[in-house]
């Protein structure tokens, strides 16, 4: 897929060498852009940039987000109306929920906005980490979210109070159809960005508590027990949690630039090791840039082999088709002992 790849950052690591100055560039074009440059320190060096296949802006989701913005604060002003006027517990705290949900969806929205922005000569990889600080800070809402909800509900048990069963079951009824609208407008992004998950999970969960809900009303103004509504609060702080766990879980690994959940740092080395004329890996980095873009930085050394712009073109387009890596650079080495990368060194960052 075509796309507009604004700039690159680096990290340059100085091994000591002697430099004879040589330089052969080479840009070859397959959907989208490839940079080979080798540099010739006593040992050969080559840095490339492989976007083949992989989209580097997000998807547009500004429609979805806004749509999905309008009908939630009208649920929420509605719901803890209800909840107040009817005394449902249940209601307010699914009211209080779907408002962490339209801050999410603003956070998420604003994200993903920056995320487009070009890099400066400060932020020379734009703003595309905040759409992985957003989803953490989401799923961080939700869990306080959840904590007020729980407090809430236990101190109901001890003090339960009779709620209005129509009301409660036509409001939620109302909440199960927009939640349920907004969630499959998000639901074709939840699997490739881990920010557009974050909305699509609070989306589908609330729609989940929703029916949790109704059928608790139903089930109170079939047999009057006032100790369902507590009950069916904390059922829902267990299903937000649950679902949020793995939202956390993930941000927290993208935010300290662990390699993305699907991406196998070892199954890349070997990968690599395997090319021809590689006769070994080290230094070898992966990372999310954002919540939909992958970054690799590798050292490989290469004693006998001269075509290294055509073995950077065609390794980095493999990276992008097979694990998704669009922002590959590599440096080549040719080995020996008179200069010694410094990086070599198993556990060396």
């Amino acid at each position: 897929m075509p796309h507009d790849h604004p700039g690159h950052d680096h990290d340059h690591h100085d091994h000591g060498h002697d430099h004879d100055h040589g330089h052969e560039h080479a840009h070859g074009h397959d959907h989208g852009h490839s940079h080979g440059h080798g540099h010739h320190h006593g040992h050969g060096h080559g840095h490339s940039h492989g976007h083949h296949g992989h989209s580097h802006a997000p998807a547009d989701f500004g429609r979805a987000f806004a749509i999905g913005t309008a009908l939630n604060l009208a649920f929420v002003a509605a719901e803890a109306l209800a909840g107040f006027v009817t005394g449902s517990l249940a209601l307010l705290a699914d009211a209080g929920h779907n408002l962490s949900d339209v801050l999410g969806l603003l956070l998420a929205w604003g994200a993903t906005v920056l995320a487009k922005r070009a890099p400066t000569g400060r932020r020379t990889y734009g703003l595309r980490k905040g759409t992985i600080l957003a989803s953490l800070t989401n799923a961080a809402l939700l869990l306080v979210a959840v904590g007020a909800i729980a407090w809430e509900a236990v101190r109901r048990f001890a003090d339960p109070q009779p709620i209005e069963t129509g009301p409660v079951m036509v409001v939620a009824a109302i909440g199960i159809a927009i939640n349920t609208a907004t969630a499959l407008m998000f639901m074709r992004g939840s699997k490739d960005d881990l920010n557009v998950r974050g909305a699509f999970l609070h989306m589908a969960t609330d729609a989940a508590v929703s029916a949790g809900v109704v059928v608790a009303a139903l089930a109170m103004w079939a047999t009057g027990w006032l100790w369902l509504d507590p009950v069916v609060s904390l059922a829902i702080v267990v299903v937000i949690v649950l679902g949020t766990w793995g939202l956390l879980r993930d941000s927290l690994d993208l935010a300290l630039d662990a390699a993305p959940r699907g991406i196998d740092p070892k199954a890349v080395a070997d990968w690599l090791a395997a090319r021809p004329g590689v006769a070994e890996v080290h230094d070898l980095h992966i990372w999310a840039m954002s919540t939909t873009e992958t970054a690799m930085t590798a050292h490989i050394v290469r004693p006998d082999e001269t075509d290294h712009d055509q073995f950077l073109h065609d390794v980095c387009g493999e990276l992008s088709k097979r694990f998704a890596i669009g922002h590959a650079t590599i440096q080549i080495e040719r080995g020996g002992h008179a200069h010694p990368c410094a990086l070599a060194a198993e556990g060396s960052v």
